[in-house]
């Protein structure tokens, strides 16, 4: 226990963390993570340690102006940064013109560093620096695709919210990006301190990295014709209910095969498919929002049993839901490292 009464905080050496900056950047790229690291030092470390240094840097060291017009003025130039234990490679509209020259620097000093994180449409800086040929990666679900075409060497997983694969990690849009930062302290420092710092920060939950991007509402388009639109909606509110392809055909006042042909057109996925969706988002939902049981879960959720929730998370989102609901919950409250 520390002298405040909170858990034990473990001594640990001070990280560097070098992030980079070019015209153009997505600013909430930048600052997301570099609250969480700077936040760390509110429960770690002590006065003259801080878990991590933050600093930026730019090409030629000048100053930058972000997405949305904030000007950022970086601590110094790429080319006089010493090798940082984290490099954060943050994205945004700018990366398309930035590529060359950073993807040069990238490709030079990169592979000496501890952990290489990108955040959003910063992973194309990497894929063009050749970091990614043959790793698993992610980046903003809109960019997906492109991503997968203009470099094929790299297996672009569109769902998950973060992707670790050795010393390089990859996050989807803004969020996402802090998201994986809670990670890393969680990584360096323990969950204790990760969720303090997703306290402080008024993050809701701190999302396991296989957590989808989207929801199965949104990443399911919505149905054009009224009663196909109802049916999502209606299953979607009663998930005990037969949600059936027949029974949801005879709710939309279709034949099975209509409805079947008309609902897969129109929304994107199959109506079957749909439901394991909306089942297991109600779910995930219910495990990190409430201290229900998971057979009284799976019961609401229209599975029936509790192994027939377990088989759907490992099929979708590889844990169980009694792994998936400990990787969100709080452990005990530390109290702030003395300043």
């Amino acid at each position: 226990m520390n002298r405040s009464g909170g858990a034990s905080i473990a001594e640990v050496p001070t990280r560097s963390v070098l992030v980079v900056l070019f015209d153009g950047v997505q600013p909430l790229d930048v600052a997301g993570p570099v609250d969480v690291f700077s936040t760390a030092a509110h429960y770690a470390g002590g006065p003259d340690a801080p878990p991590y240094v933050v600093r930026t840097a730019s090409l030629g060291g000048a100053a930058v102006r972000s997405a949305g017009g904030l000007r950022l003025v970086p601590d110094l130039d790429l080319a006089d940064a010493e090798t940082p234990d984290v490099l954060l490679v943050p994205g945004g509209p700018g990366v398309e013109a930035a590529t060359a020259r950073l993807a040069a620097w990238l490709r030079d000093r990169a592979p000496g560093v501890e952990r290489v994180v990108s955040v959003c449409t910063g992973a194309y800086l990497l894929a063009e620096a050749g970091l990614l040929d043959g790793r698993r990666a992610t980046t903003h679900w809109g960019s997906c695709a492109d991503l997968a075409v203009r470099y094929p060497r790299v297996a672009v997983d569109p769902s998950p919210i973060f992707v670790r694969d050795g010393p390089i990690s990859t996050s989807a849009g803004v969020t996402a990006g802090v998201d994986l930062a809670i990670a890393l302290v969680e990584e360096d420092h323990g969950r204790a301190v990760a969720h303090e710092i997703a306290r402080l920060l008024v993050v809701f939950l701190r999302r396991p990295g296989n957590q989808a991007q989207v929801s199965a509402q949104l990443s399911a388009q919505v149905a054009r014709s009224d009663p196909l639109r109802d049916v999502q909606y209606w299953a979607a509110a009663n998930l005990t209910a037969d949600l059936s392809v027949p029974a949801l055909a005879r709710r939309a006042g279709l034949s099975t095969r209509q409805f079947s042909r008309a609902f897969t057109e129109q929304v994107g996925v199959t109506p079957g498919r749909y439901v394991d969706l909306v089942r297991l988002e109600a779910a995930r939902r219910m495990l990190t929002d409430t201290r229900d049981g998971v057979i009284g879960i799976a019961h609401r959720c229209g599975y029936g049993t509790a192994e027939a929730m377990r088989r759907a998370f490992l099929r979708d989102l590889d844990v169980s839901p009694t792994e998936y609901r400990r990787a969100s919950t709080p452990p005990p409250t530390l109290t702030p490292a003395p300043r």
